[in-house]
């Protein structure tokens, strides 16, 4: 990693001799030779929000407009075109592994990873090193709604609802404002803000959470919101695996295009072309799938899956250096805005066309 993570950059051999003698040490968290339970039936709901409104009103946009946006959100509005195939999934979602916080299909282990993530969303503005942790002492959520839209104390206090045990604006609310408000930034803001509380955090359908607002509220402070966005992925789909049913409240848009970038190989892809301005997750919406697959054909698929179907390092992916710990930890706590999840990326270093070895986990579960 780069050295405002760490005193120095360690070459792969030593990152080896250390992850061996830490895992001699300290033992292992893991049950060996643990194998990933199967359910036989899931009960995962993927129910999504309607995009329909969301997709109207970036079309409705210019150029210039939709410019503004991809300078400061990077590519968050492809993640609306994703579309969501339910049943690959619902079979997807029984091979997540928990105890390993990868997927185990077979005898192939992968996992999202930040990298990875961070290249999708293209995001020009974020800052690697400034992971989201949410401060000790943060405004009232009428105060960070009137930062984000510019609006007044009365406007906002008036159209904050109580959803459960959290506070949330209406979506409609926010779309009402983004067709009038006069300020075009601000209306880049809330369109941006709505995604990341209907697309990549939707835990309450038809609204934006009060946590989104605070992780949204450090973003133009530079901060990276990738660890958080995997963070809630993995935890609501161990929730979801403990408990053999549950709705699914990650970002399942972003989980399938990377799911799809690493099945299945191809002889010519024309990720080989690397600019500043190309964008994997808009070539990755562009591609046709096939969406008449059943749940349990693609359970059969992903059972049967063998190392040469896949494609270990996404074609998109560019060499780089990987964050493997965190300053006393063995391994990399992610901090999302509901709580926290530990990381691995060690166990995934076939990804990065590193040799594989065995990891450091201790503490990991």
């Amino acid at each position: 990693m780069e050295k405002r993570f760490f005193d120095k950059v360690e070459d792969n051999a030593a990152v080896r001799i250390w992850a061996e003698t830490t895992q001699q040490e300290k033992g292992d968290s893991l049950t060996g030779g643990y194998v990933s339970e199967l359910w036989n039936f899931s009960r995962i709901s993927v129910t999504q929000n309607n995009l329909q409104e969301m997709k109207e009103i970036w079309g409705q946009w210019d150029d210039e407009v939709k410019q503004l946006f991809y300078c400061h959100y990077g590519d968050l509005p492809y993640l609306l075109d994703v579309k969501i195939d339910e049943h690959l999934f619902r079979a997807l979602a029984q091979y997540w592994n928990s105890a390993y916080s990868c997927f185990t299909f077979g005898k192939v282990d992968l996992v999202p990873t930040i990298e990875e993530y961070t290249t999708l969303l293209h995001w020009p503005k974020i800052q690697v090193e400034r992971i989201y942790s949410r401060p000790a002492n943060v405004p009232a959520f009428s105060k960070k709604l009137m930062n984000i839209t510019g609006m007044s104390e009365q406007w906002v206090t008036t159209r904050i609802k109580q959803k459960g045990y959290c506070k949330c604006i209406p979506w409609r609310n926010l779309r009402d404002l983004i067709l009038a408000h006069p300020d075009v930034k601000k209306r880049v803001d809330v369109f941006a803000l709505s995604i990341y509380g209907l697309v990549i955090f939707p835990k309450a359908l038809g609204h934006v959470d009060e946590a989104v607002a605070n992780l949204f509220d450090r973003l133009g402070k530079g901060t990276t919101h990738v660890p958080a966005i995997l963070a809630e992925t993995f935890r609501s789909l161990n929730a979801c695996k403990r408990a053999g049913e549950g709705r699914f409240i990650g970002c399942a848009q972003l989980l399938l295009s990377w799911f799809h970038s690493h099945f299945w190989k191809v002889e010519k892809v024309s990720y080989r072309i690397f600019s500043e301005n190309y964008s994997p997750l808009k070539e990755l919406v562009a591609t046709p799938r096939r969406d008449d697959v059943t749940e349990e054909n693609w359970m059969t698929v992903l059972r049967n899956l063998r190392e040469e179907d896949v494609e270990w390092r996404a074609p998109w992916m560019v060499p780089d250096e990987i964050l493997y710990q965190y300053r006393g930890f063995d391994w990399v706590p992610l901090l999302g805005v509901w709580g926290a999840v530990g990381y691995a990326p060690l166990l995934s270093l076939r990804q990065y066309r590193s040799r594989q070895f065995t990891a450091p986990t201790y503490g990991l579960a």
